[in-house]
């Protein structure tokens, strides 16, 4: 037919994958391309007799192949990605894509960056020692976090996992709450086992703790502390105080690797200006040796309802 051009995918295994759940990621592309975009089996059509579109739309298509291939899950920010550097010339966001999974030794687990944000985080965690993570919630900041660490654990390049959160959130204080310390302690803690257990079994987790390779407590029992050869991970630092948050960045010794998590929109703090992560991003982002990578709600991985709630939530906050 006239104005139409057809590409073949000869590997029909990859097809689900870059096709996406109804054709989502057809859509994508019918979106960025401004074309109407069929498919029937393996061979996908194009409605265009522009040659410039057509030679984009292949080259993204055999980005987007080769993703799925080294086992990536496509989703519109990577393949919006892929559009925006192939149309500037750049294929750097592309690789950074393609290079930055996350290998647990022994078989564990493998973590790939699900948008660009989230693969210069990992970059930033392995190449620098402290790295502050800070975006909405569902963007993979703890996630990703703790993935790294367990590889840095497993695979025996640092001794031990050390998770923290503050525990007075939501306006409940643990004196007000029912049970022993354990148990007022807990559903605090649990995020962090959730974030270890989608990568590792809890029988192995368990043993870990056992044997000393992770620790998971409360921010106030890390007064008094050094933590040396550790992969130290702060989460929810939004709620602490800026004398605890002085004080957690001063417990880190020797051969330590820090990962600080935060969303500044959800601060449960009586006072929110009084935030230690607000103080800690003011006053230290000028250090070198401290990275600070920003999410947004195009890197949230949840539902793609999620997304849109945090849109809302952003647009209403800026009125």
């Amino acid at each position: 037919m006239s104005g139409h051009w057809s590409i073949v995918v000869s590997d029909r295994a990859v097809l689900s994958d870059l096709f996406g759940a109804n054709d989502q990621n057809i859509k994508i592309f019918e979106e960025l391309l401004g074309v109407r975009i069929l498919t029937r089996g393996n061979e996908i059509f194009l409605e265009t007799d522009n040659d410039k579109t057509r030679r984009v739309f292949k080259t993204i298509l055999t980005e987007c192949e080769d993703q799925v291939k080294s086992g990536h899950a496509l989703n519109p920010s990577i393949i919006k990605a892929i559009h925006s550097s192939l149309r500037n010339g750049e294929t750097e966001e592309v690789d950074i894509l393609k290079q930055n999974t996350v290998i647990i030794p022994n078989g564990a687990a493998r973590v790939f960056p699900r948008s660009v944000n989230q693969a210069l985080y990992i970059e930033s965690i392995e190449q620098n020692d402290m790295v502050f993570g800070i975006g909405p919630a569902g963007t993979g900041k703890t996630f990703l976090a703790v993935a790294e660490a367990l590889k840095a654990v497993i695979g025996r390049s640092i001794k031990k996992l050390v998770i923290t959160r503050p525990v007075i959130e939501a306006g409940e204080s643990l004196g007000f709450l029912p049970g022993d310390l354990e148990t007022k302690i807990n559903p605090y803690l649990k995020p962090l086992y959730d974030a270890m257990e989608m990568l590792l079994p809890f029988e192995t987790i368990k043993k870990m703790e056992e044997n000393g390779s992770i620790d998971i407590a409360p921010l106030a029992y890390m007064r008094g502390r050094t933590l040396s050869d550790s992969f130290i991970i702060l989460d929810e630092a939004q709620n602490t105080t800026r004398k605890q948050m002085k004080m957690f960045l001063t417990r880190i010794g020797e051969k330590s690797k820090t990962v600080i998590t935060g969303d500044i929109t959800q601060i449960d703090l009586p006072n929110p200006k009084s935030s230690g992560l607000l103080h800690a991003m003011s006053i230290l982002s000028k250090i070198r040796e401290i990275k600070f990578i920003y999410f947004n709600e195009a890197d949230v991985v949840r539902n793609k309802l999620v997304r849109k709630i945090v849109h809302a939530y952003e647009t209403d906050r800026e009125k």
